[in-house]
């Protein structure tokens, strides 16, 4: 990796390992500039490796893994399609006929609670709708893992809970895996069967969290009133607090 300021080599990530289980939830923290998104792209195939490998099903993986869907805090979505559309975008580049990719995104905006607005565009959506939108368009061809970026990250409280609700309950149903980057530790640990702590940068792996709360995985707000819910929060931060002040 390269600075931006200085143009010379910098190192951005160190020595990291993740395994990621099938229909597994992980969340990844770490203090802000630690290379969290940088290690996401290297995942997809968006930057080149300089070492290391990814395994896809335990074979080496070069560019793009097939049946990865990946998620960022901007929406992204074309201002000229409308929410239908901006859904069957990566139907239509598999070539998906016309009736089926219609009939997939009314079904996936149905149940990412959009029904009745596949005719708007999206300056006429709220942003959490936005991301509902971007959500369905992520789904949409069917991944198997999902990749996401921080992407309740601009949202309100209020907003951010139910769309968080919905994502675990669609993830969990259809036993999907999960690779969260995210800078909310309250969100990391409701929706996570583990949370991996990152160093600063060079980012190496701090700690590894295996959140063990017994309750319903899709309530997030069930999750945050589980007795141990207060200890995974206050020991996350005590480690991202000692890494802010090294």
């Amino acid at each position: 990796m390269f600075g931006e300021e200085t143009g010379t080599a910098s190192e951005v990530i160190a020595n990291i390992s993740i395994t990621l289980g099938h229909g597994e939830v992980v969340s990844i923290v770490g203090p802000s500039g630690c290379g969290k998104s940088t290690l996401l792209n290297l995942l997809c195939g968006l930057l080149p490796r300089t070492a290391g490998e990814v395994l896809w099903y335990g074979h080496a993986s070069t560019g793009m893994p097939k049946r990865v869907g990946y998620m960022l805090q901007k929406d992204l979505l074309l201002p000229w399609r409308t929410t239908l559309k901006n859904v069957t975008l990566g139907l239509e580049i598999h070539n998906m006929s016309s009736r089926e990719r219609t009939e997939k995104a009314h079904q996936l905006l149905d149940t990412v609670g959009l029904k009745g607005f596949h005719d708007y565009y999206p300056s006429a959506l709220s942003g959490g709708m936005r991301q509902r939108v971007a959500l369905a368009r992520t789904l949409a061809n069917e991944p198997e893992v999902l990749l996401l970026d921080e992407p309740f990250g601009s949202l309100d409280f209020q907003t951010k809970l139910v769309l968080e609700n919905d994502m675990a309950r669609l993830v969990r149903s259809q036993k999907r895996s999960l690779l969260l980057i995210t800078h909310d530790v309250e969100e990391a640990v409701s929706l996570s069967d583990r949370v991996i702590v990152l160093t600063h940068r060079p980012a190496r792996i701090r700690a590894i969290h295996e959140i063990d709360i017994d309750i319903d995985r899709t309530d997030m707000m069930a999750a945050r009133e589980s007795p141990n819910f207060t200890d995974y929060i206050r020991t996350i931060w005590s480690e991202l607090e000692v890494e802010r002040q090294t």
